[in-house]
């Protein structure tokens, strides 16, 4: 039996990646897909235990042309930017950064995280601005459970992170017609993913899942065809849980290098001499004495 089915078009086999203190798998982008709607990067962080003392360490960077999204499953993360922003996410929160012409952040574990052992796991998602917003001015904000509504009954949970999902409306601003859930299902539970959006995937973070008698299993990106509608089932014996997003097509292709992402790849060679050259012109206050410097030319 084919590992497709009539509603998945293309399954995305993350690469792994060991960053020292935990594995990062990417699924976006991927030779087989390089987006799903806006959404040009997604990382699964973890599922890890950070030994204590050593924490999270994701020093200074910069972005332009995205946002990035940041959803914990478990575990907190330490959020500072070059706009003056800080902000401890923690499990089922949503960081939203706006980069648009141009942010420095890091992330890293507080004190308080590093006393203990702690869990992490999460995902860490990317969108392309639309055209008009490419150079908008930066910005962050932080969002918390009571903004984003949940669904819930027959084996079902869904919390609506972004956009609209089963009704509900997240109150999470954006820039881009897109959607993003976190859906749990128990052993035996099924729930319908609706076909109005014409892009649209979902990534497996734990446990497995049927579509149309194919059981697929957790670390998958699975793209769906478009207009068609997808019913998925948990047949196993312990709960599935995955995020499902998508979106409108992008307005034209993007270039992506490192951590810019632009329509122009003259503004991304401008971002990376900046950056180079100690002229981006943004520090993090707090966090002003480390920075991660531009990857050295593939030979």
């Amino acid at each position: 039996m084919s590992d497709l089915s009539t509603s998945v078009d293309t399954i995305v086999v993350p690469r792994t990646s060991d960053i020292g203190n935990f594995e990062v798998r990417r699924a976006l982008p991927s030779a087989q897909r390089r987006t799903v709607g806006p959404f040009v990067f997604l990382d699964e962080m973890g599922p890890a235990v950070i030994p204590a003392e050593v924490g999270i360490d994701v020093r200074p960077h910069p972005h332009i042309g995205l946002e990035t999204v940041t959803y914990l499953f478990d575990g907190s993360i330490v959020h500072r930017d070059s706009a003056g922003n800080t902000q401890t996410i923690l499990p089922g929160e949503v960081n939203w950064m706006t980069a648009g012409r141009g942010i420095v952040h890091s992330e890293r574990s507080s004190p308080e995280a590093r006393a203990v052992d702690q869990r992490l796991f999460g995902l860490q998602m990317w969108v392309a601005l639309p055209h008009e917003h490419e150079e908008t001015d930066p910005g962050f904000v932080h969002y918390g459970r009571d903004a984003q509504p949940v669904v819930e009954g027959e084996g079902v949970r869904a919390q609506v992170v972004a956009g609209s999902l089963f009704g509900k409306t997240s109150q999470v601003r954006t820039l881009s017609p897109l959607f993003y859930g976190d859906i749990t299902l128990q052993p035996g539970a099924s729930v319908d993913l609706p076909a109005e959006h014409e892009e649209r995937a979902a990534y497996l973070a734990e446990g497995s899942v049927t579509i149309e008698g194919i059981q697929h299993e957790r670390g998958r990106l699975l793209v769906f065809a478009p207009g068609r509608p997808v019913t998925v089932t948990n047949t196993g014996s312990t709960p599935a849980r995955f995020a499902v997003v998508g979106g409108e097509p992008l307005d034209g292709p993007r270039f992506l290098w490192w951590n810019f992402v632009s329509s122009s790849k003259d503004r991304i060679e401008q971002a990376k001499q900046e950056w180079q050259r100690d002229r981006f012109g943004q520090t993090v206050p707090g966090d002003e004495t480390e920075f991660i410097p531009l990857p050295e030319p593939r030979a």
